[in-house]
């Protein structure tokens, strides 16, 4: 189990690999949508935007505290969420496995797929 800093660094390396795509591959395939990241494990939920910019305003919150409903919403161990962004292990296989489990349309899914 990580904590809640090497949690926010992984969204951070996320973030970094956002970044590092060109500005006009992010405009092709970044909407502006509301993500939450739920980590069970730690009792916490990470709430953000993704944008053309990257992911933006990034706070956390106790899971029990409510906030409005994310359109993606990503719920991951703290463990898991750090290997992923360490490119540990592999968005797809993490899905197959219910390690990685995403609530978002099929739209989103395919733009996010293509971006991570």
């Amino acid at each position: 189990m990580n904590d809640i800093e090497a949690c926010l660094a992984g969204i951070a390396k996320l973030n970094e690999r956002i970044l590092d795509q060109p500005v006009a591959e992010r405009r092709k395939h970044i909407r502006d949508r509301s993500v939450s990241v739920a980590v069970p494990d730690l009792s916490a939920v990470f709430d953000m935007r993704l944008t053309v910019d990257g992911l933006v305003g990034i706070t956390h919150r106790s899971a029990d505290t409510s906030a409005p409903r994310a359109q993606v919403r990503i719920t991951v161990s703290s463990g898991d969420l750090v290997e992923l962004a360490e490119d540990r292990l592999d968005a797809a296989g993490a899905l197959l496995t219910r390690r990685l489990r995403v609530d978002a349309s099929v739209g989103d899914l395919m733009r996010m797929r293509r971006m991570l």
